[in-house]
């Protein structure tokens, strides 16, 4: 599948700032599951912006405005072709070792009722159990539009019943680190169809099994990443994988606005 991809973030503040920096981990790679022909950030600071890989393979640039404005607009666009793997990445020639995703956070935190809920599905086939996982998460947690914010963590979004794709990722990663699986959250775009439901930036979760690699799991949509995924960037929960994080100084509130606009090209 072809893809054309436009993300615009526009952040608005009361009064213009001293200062300001962004991190920017806008900028999928080639991978198994998909070729990225062509991609370019438009924001301030980008022409003299710092740029990286860091160890868990994400591209980042830093940028920063001496004298910022009002308003500040990050565009990300691109094309991007995409294939279905069933979710399976394999090897994407990391620096980092997988076990470092065994590695809890505040937000990836299990709770004796995730623990219980990973080990009713133990079974000897680590694919067949990280499945069962996907499913039992699907079931139990229905995703509910704006029932979790930010700092919502896996106990409590498990707790409530409800969420939205990142607390669906970060019980999943908790719930892999019941079984010693290595897990962690991935960020990008999903390509939807169905009129009645949002385009826009997603989470899932990718666990590493022994033969296979990374393997992807989207327990909001019950399903494996297919052609319609695009990947972005991954961490070991929503901040540390998040696609622009950046302090200002000298501001009021911020106001933000996100708009994903995907198309499909024949």
């Amino acid at each position: 599948m072809h893809l054309t991809i436009r993300h615009q973030t526009r952040y608005r503040y009361e009064g213009a700032g001293s200062r300001a920096v962004q991190r920017l981990r806008l900028t999928p790679t080639d991978n198994r599951a998909q070729t990225v022909h062509s991609w370019t950030i438009e924001a301030p600071g980008m022409e003299t912006a710092a740029s990286y890989t860091d160890g868990l393979g994400n591209v980042a640039y830093l940028i920063s405005q001496a004298e910022p404005d009002e308003e500040l607009v990050i565009t990300a666009s691109g094309q991007v072709t995409t294939r279905d793997t069933g979710g399976v990445l394999g090897s994407l020639n990391e620096i980092a070792n997988p076990a470092i995703f065994l590695r809890e956070t505040a937000l990836t935190q299990s709770s004796p009722e995730i623990d219980a809920m990973a080990e009713a599905v133990r079974l000897s086939d680590p694919l067949e159990m990280v499945h069962a996982l996907l499913e039992a998460i699907a079931k139990q947690v229905a995703y509910v539009t704006a029932s979790s914010d930010a700092g919502t963590s896996a106990a409590e979004a498990f707790a409530a019943g409800t969420g939205v794709c990142q607390d669906h990722a970060h019980i999943f990663i908790a719930a892999c680190r019941q079984h010693a699986i290595p897990a962690r959250y991935v960020t990008g775009y999903m390509h939807v169809t169905d009129e009645n439901q949002a385009v826009s930036h997603h989470a899932w979760a990718e666990a590493n099994l022994a033969n296979l690699g990374w393997v992807g799991f989207d327990p909001a949509n019950r399903q494996c990443p297919t052609e319609h995924y695009v990947r972005q960037a991954c961490g070991f929960d929503a901040p540390s994988a998040a696609p622009i994080i950046g302090t200002r100084r000298g501001s009021g509130p911020e106001l933000l606005d996100v708009d994903v606009v995907i198309q499909q090209q024949q």
